[in-house]
């Protein structure tokens, strides 16, 4: 099974399948489709099938043209019906991996993921996990769907792997195609060709280890240590408030230290799909050993805390300023969870604004790359445009995001108060009515 695999990956004649087309299967696959691989995207989304069927693009880090022109030529194609997946002979399930509301993993995107594949997955297949979850998953969980499923033995039927997604929306330099590959495998034979297919499409390294757990717990590491140190450094912004001292000035003191330091921000709270979240699935497996991961709880707690430690500082500056924050007209700027995307899942601007909802303020938002939210039932459309005469309107503005196409001379020079969460008016020379997280 080995040989004719690694025969059919070098002569390009593998179907490469990739379950959830997302940020992070949809351009896995097409980085496959790119690398001569016929690629099927599955998706229990009708509207994301039909856009990709279609060449439309939806995801910021897959360039149009390319989507369009691998969907003209016949090499990508995607579709809501599993019965395709006997079709395919690597299959890499990219599916969210969310949390529920009590803050415990919820798997049930990867089960429901495994039960589809194990019905038709056929001899000879290859199936590879890449959602971030808890080590043990694809051991524990995975397999024996699989193999109850479908009635084959893993290692002798089929391959079954752990590599985990390593996305990071926006990022200019790296990319799918370019950011190393980590790769797990149930037996050597497994870890072998899974990474030569991931070597056959990509260009970033591709790093073998042990087995998918040792795989699962890396790719929690990546993300705890910069949840941990998220953590950290907004733990000292509080106290540097407290002081007087400016937190950002620090940093950049301590940047020239050319050992033993890594540089962390501050900000209103943790976004994206996977910093705050993926400690938590480590926390919670880590309890079924009797452990308790004590500094990643308390780094949670913090930075769950910082959106409610914004909605203070607004309150506290309008306060300065003999106004109430209820009834007061407050601006936030920038909805999504990092600069210059159109993300905003779990981005901390839509607590902040939720947080100040409740306390009584009249909360507007502009955004230029997020039209349109939708948060816990609450919808909010984006302001068209900002100039001068639209900010002066408002008793607070409030920079939650540090997009770099807002002119932030512009709310410098508004003659109204700014608490700015993210830095991003660091270049600014006329700062009386700025404050800094």
């Amino acid at each position: 099974m080995k040989q004719k695999l690694l025969k059919k990956i070098e002569e390009r004649t593998i179907v490469v399948g990739v379950v959830g087309l997302g940020y992070v299967g949809l351009p896995l696959a097409v980085e496959k489709a790119k690398a001569g691989f016929r690629t099927i995207g599955f998706d229990v989304q009708p509207e994301k099938v039909d856009m990709v069927n279609k060449g439309h693009n939806y995801i910021g880090d897959v360039v149009d043209e390319e989507l369009a022109g691998l969907v003209a030529a016949g090499r990508l194609s995607a579709t809501t019906d599993f019965a395709f997946v006997k079709d395919v002979d690597f299959i890499a399930i990219c599916v969210p991996t969310p949390l529920d509301r009590h803050q415990q993993p919820d798997i049930s995107y990867v089960k429901n993921s495994a039960m589809e594949i194990a019905g038709r997955l056929r001899p000879g297949a290859v199936v590879v996990l890449e959602s971030t979850t808890y080590p043990g998953t694809t051991e524990e969980l995975v397999r024996p769907l699989l193999e109850e499923g479908s009635g084959l033995v893993c290692g002798r039927d089929f391959y079954l792997g752990f590599s985990p997604e390593r996305v990071d929306p926006g990022n200019l330099v790296f990319k799918t195609k370019n950011t190393p590959k980590v790769v797990g495998a149930i037996g050597e034979d497994a870890r072998e060709v899974i990474s030569a297919m991931y070597r056959a499409v990509l260009e970033g390294d591709v790093f073998e280890v042990s087995s998918p757990a040792i795989a699962e717990m890396e790719k929690i590491l990546e993300n705890t240590y910069r949840n941990i140190n998220i953590g950290l450094i907004n733990e000292i912004a509080i106290l540097c408030d407290r002081m007087g001292i400016n937190v950002w000035e620090v940093i950049e003191a301590a940047k020239t230290k050319p050992y033993g330091f890594a540089p962390f921000y501050p900000g209103p709270g943790l976004g994206g799909h996977c910093i705050p979240l993926d400690p938590y699935y480590l926390s919670w497996k880590a309890r079924e050993y009797g452990f308790h991961t004590s500094m990643i709880e308390s780094a949670a707690i913090i930075n769950d805390r910082m959106p409610e430690y914004c909605a203070e500082r607004v309150w506290r500056i309008l306060n300065h300023h003999k106004k109430a924050l209820n009834g007061a007209r407050v601006l936030v700027l920038g909805v999504a969870y990092k600069q210059d995307i159109d993300d905003y899942r779990e981005s901390p601007a839509l607590e902040v604004i939720r947080i100040l909802k409740e306390r009584g303020g009249t909360v507007e938002y502009y955004d230029p790359f997020v039209a349109e939210f939708r948060h816990k039932g609450h919808r909010a459309r984006s302001l068209a445009r900002i100039d001068m005469e639209t900010l002066k309107t408002y008793d607070i503005l409030v920079v939650t995001t540090a997009h770099t196409n807002v002119d932030y001379e512009l709310l410098a020079h508004c003659g109204v108060p700014v608490l700015d969460s993210r830095n991003a008016m660091k270049r600014v020379r006329d700062r009386g009515n700025i404050e800094l997280l």
